[in-house]
């Protein structure tokens, strides 16, 4: 293995990178786009027999985003003599960039849905159509799906769980989160939803998604001489939630009922191309689909927050890429060396060579044998485009 190269040698990789480290510590879009009434809005569209629109309200902003805009492009590329680094920046910053548009936009509408757009996507015909393949198939009688536990419960068995990966995190607990958990990268923190009940299975779930994959690549990233292994190369999302949600295949806690979920997130973002308000969506989901009307509000409210939020299609793309991309026996751990892509591998390998990057220090556990029974979801999981 090559040892790590001087920060003298790369004087300016190293400059510009901590310089966008300092930048970027503000624009962690999970601390804005998690609406802060979720609950009230909730019970005033089901008062209204789905008839509503929820007005949410969102996290004031703390920071300055023309000033921030200002000096992410105020850095000297063209000191980066390498062109696939330099053009790795170059691309840094217009995602960063991104960002920032994002977060200035939430709850304004077609403007945030624009935004979210350039940022993340939307779901081509392809990614449609291997939703609806998937939800040709039904989810009965599948274990230890009843809600049942406590969010204290939960903490304890994060905390028992995350003891065999041994790095040190902080664990918060809060009403207002769209999902049950969620990982903050630029705290290392792991979130847990107050009000929240989870059953055994989405307990491990969860463990496998979040710990074993979201947290192993934040402290792996947080070791690597590049910052931005932590703070996250551009379009990461697809890469780094289906390598959680492949985690969940691994280890065996993967259900149809969790892969219908990530189909039916799809048909919702989509839904958000075709002009659908809120209650459009969900009446889409809970009236055409017939998925749980609790259930379909909160993948309408996740995908409808902000103004049109198209983030969350990307777990089933993901899911497809990374599943196929580890049917070829190809290295998973290249992928767990932070919030990395897999379309840039090969600037990957070539910080490696260079010592600019290293191997993972910790690795999902999940990936070291295939745990899941389930022969319709190899099925499935073969059969998607």
């Amino acid at each position: 293995m090559p040892s790590i190269k001087t920060t003298q040698e790369f004087q300016e990789v190293f400059d510009i990178d901590s310089n966008l480290n300092r930048l970027v510590k503000n624009i962690e879009l999970l601390n804005y786009i998690n609406p802060l009434n979720i609950s009230a809005e909730k019970k005033k569209f089901f008062s209204a027999k789905y008839n509503y629109e929820p007005e949410f309200k969102y996290p004031k902003i703390k920071f300055n985003g023309y000033k921030l805009h200002r000096l992410f492009f105020s850095q000297r590329l063209e000191r980066i003599e390498d062109d696939d680094i330099r053009q790795l920046y170059e691309d840094i910053i217009y995602e960063y960039s991104g960002l920032i548009e994002c977060i200035e936009t939430i709850g304004k509408g077609k403007k945030f849905y624009y935004n979210s757009l350039k940022s993340f996507g939307t779901p081509t015909e392809r990614d449609i159509e291997n939703a609806k393949f998937i939800l040709r198939f039904d989810d009965v009688d599948e274990e230890d799906l009843e809600p049942i536990h406590d969010v204290l419960y939960a903490k304890d068995y994060f905390e028992n769980y995350s003891k065999r990966y041994g790095f040190k995190y902080n664990l918060k607990i809060s009403n207002n989160i769209s999902a049950a958990a969620m990982v903050l990268n630029n705290t290392q923190t792991l979130v847990l939803r107050k009000n929240h009940k989870y059953s055994n299975n989405q307990l491990k779930v969860l463990a496998n998604h979040e710990i074993g994959v979201h947290l192993v690549t934040t402290f792996n990233g947080l070791s690597q001489p590049l910052k931005v292994f932590s703070n996250g190369f551009p379009n990461n999302v697809e890469t780094q939630e289906g390598l959680a949600v492949y985690s969940e295949y691994m280890s065996g806690s993967l259900t149809m009922y969790r892969l219908r979920e990530l189909a039916f997130r799809v048909i919702a973002v989509d839904s958000l191309s075709k002009g659908y308000s809120f209650s459009d969506t969900f009446n889409l989901l809970n009236g055409q689909y017939k998925l749980e009307r609790h259930k379909a509000f909160s993948i309408t409210q996740r995908v409808h927050r902000g103004g049109g939020f198209t983030k969350d299609f990307l777990y089933l793309t993901g899911l497809r890429n990374v599943y196929q991309y580890a049917k070829q026996n190809k290295d998973l751990g290249k992928l767990l060396m932070g919030k990395v892509c897999k379309s840039y591998l090969p600037t990957i390998d070539k910080l490696t060579d260079l010592g600019l990057a290293i191997p993972p220090k910790y690795y999902t556990d999940a990936y070291e044998n295939n745990s899941n029974t389930n022969s319709k979801l190899d099925f499935i999981l073969d059969g998607l485009k």
